[in-house]
């Protein structure tokens, strides 16, 4: 509990919780990127995560519990901050005042909203029923992932929103990276150049890969 009872606590807490996501992310991409080989690849895939039965609760369970601290403790960071500026600790200095810096809070709220969302629409099935790959088997009896992640990006208003929700992950994590380095004493004056190559590279790739999805859909490279 003294972790967490100081600003520096948190902080790293936050820096622990998000490298957990992060990796989650990343992990969720290549997975997702198998819509490219068709339906078997992407049915394929989620039947095997099925299986892994209490192993694949557990995961999300972590997760879960990760994504609950890193919210609050964002938000709760984040009003501590403004209420005593004066007060925030020396390296921070090293952190860039750039865009994805300065709304941090905001593209963090916009991505649990979506994730809402997300979950809702593409785990629990209750948005767009008619279309759920849990009513609906492929030819090998699967679940039909594909057809359902089919139509819901054909929809563009859907796409949209998963775009322009992958772009503030993008941001997030493009300053997330620098935050947690900085936390962990690893970002100084001679390693910033090299912290905000890698967290601009790293959020590019990823909102490349995610926005990939939906836009193959819709151009029809997927589903030919």
């Amino acid at each position: 509990m003294t972790l967490i009872n100081n600003m520096v606590g948190r902080k790293i807490v936050m820096s622990i919780t998000g490298l957990a996501l992060v990796s989650f992310v990343f992990i969720h991409l290549l997975g997702n990127i198998s819509l490219f080989s068709g339906p078997d690849g992407i049915n394929a895939y989620a039947k095997m995560l099925h299986s892994l039965g209490p192993f694949l609760w557990a995961v999300r369970l972590i997760m879960a519990v990760a994504l609950g601290l890193h919210v609050i403790f964002g938000i709760q960071l984040t009003l501590e901050n403004r209420a005593a500026r004066a007060g925030k600790y020396a390296a921070t200095k090293h952190l860039s005042a750039t865009v994805a810096g300065k709304n941090m809070i905001w593209t963090g709220l916009l991505i649990a909203l979506y994730l809402g969302y997300h979950l809702l629409h593409f785990t629990a099935q209750v948005i767009m029923p008619e279309f759920s790959a849990s009513r609906h088997l492929d030819a090998l009896g699967r679940p039909d992932v594909f057809s359902m992640v089919m139509h819901s990006f054909r929809n563009i208003g859907i796409s949209v929103a998963y775009v322009m929700a992958m772009a503030a992950l993008g941001l997030h994590l493009s300053h997330g990276l620098q935050s947690m380095f900085q936390t962990l004493g690893l970002n100084n004056e001679r390693t910033q150049p090299a912290v905000v190559t890698i967290g601009a590279a790293a959020a590019l790739a990823l909102f490349l890969g995610y926005a990939a999805i939906p836009a193959g859909i819709i151009s029809n490279v997927i589903g030919r």
